[in-house]
């Protein structure tokens, strides 16, 4: 049970409102991404192979456990401050509020499928998995589509950057220290090569593009090449 942020007054004086909420569509972006390649992955797996259910299926439940917090973050700390401060925004937000349920309702009926294919590799057991997949790929869709369109715009007079970063924050302090430069590769993956090392430069903090440079670009090819088995562009 979701418990939502308590804030939801006016930013302090010394805080103007008006935030960049662009760093939000790349999320968006990988996320489509990651949840239009998964089906077909599930699909992929030969009858019986249990060794490669496994792989993909962990994968399936990392992507799902990355989006359920990331939807958890924006029902703590998002919803209820656009409600106060734009009151015109609250039939949006009232929408996005349904739209997250029925992705949660999905996300948790794959909870209980994926660990039965993995251990099966079963056709039938593969199929309700890819089935769930392709219906969380529908909703999320159009969720994220209404979100960019009616949500953003009146974020980003609403809220504070500091409120805004709060997000952001909120979704890096959910993932895993040792799956962080994996997920920088998939969040990269929205970037032509040409574009990376500037979107880099003005979004990660010096010592974690040093890191990535020294080991992570490695790490997330290492896990890109067994999920998908090629090497990421």
């Amino acid at each position: 049970m979701v418990t939502r942020h308590s804030s939801t007054g006016n930013p302090s004086l010394s805080e103007a409102r008006g935030c960049d909420t662009s760093g939000l569509i790349v999320i968006h972006t990988m996320f489509r991404r990651l949840f239009t390649d998964a089906p077909r992955l599930v699909r992929e797996v030969a009858s019986g192979d249990t060794e490669r259910s496994k792989v993909i299926g962990n994968h399936i439940a990392e992507i799902v456990s990355g989006l359920h917090h990331h939807h958890q973050g924006e029902d703590l700390l998002l919803w209820d401050r656009l409600e106060s401060r734009s009151p015109a925004c609250a039939i949006h937000v009232k929408l996005m509020r349904s739209q997250h349920a029925s992705v949660a309702a999905l996300l948790e009926q794959l909870d209980t499928a994926v660990p039965v294919w993995q251990r099966s590799a079963a056709p039938e057991d593969g199929a309700q998995v890819a089935a769930l997949l392709d219906e969380v790929r529908t909703v999320l869709f159009v969720h994220l589509g209404q979100e960019e369109e009616l949500i953003l715009p009146a974020a980003s007079t609403s809220l504070s950057q500091r409120e805004w970063d709060e997000l952001g924050e909120y979704g890096m302090a959910g993932i895993p220290k040792n799956r962080l430069m994996i997920n920088l590769g998939f969040v990269l993956e929205a970037f032509s090569p040409e574009e990376r090392s500037t979107w880099m430069k003005a979004n990660v903090p010096g010592i974690a593009r040093a890191l990535y440079g020294l080991f992570g670009r490695r790490q997330y090819a290492s896990h890109y090449r067994r999920v998908y088995g090629t090497m990421p562009s």
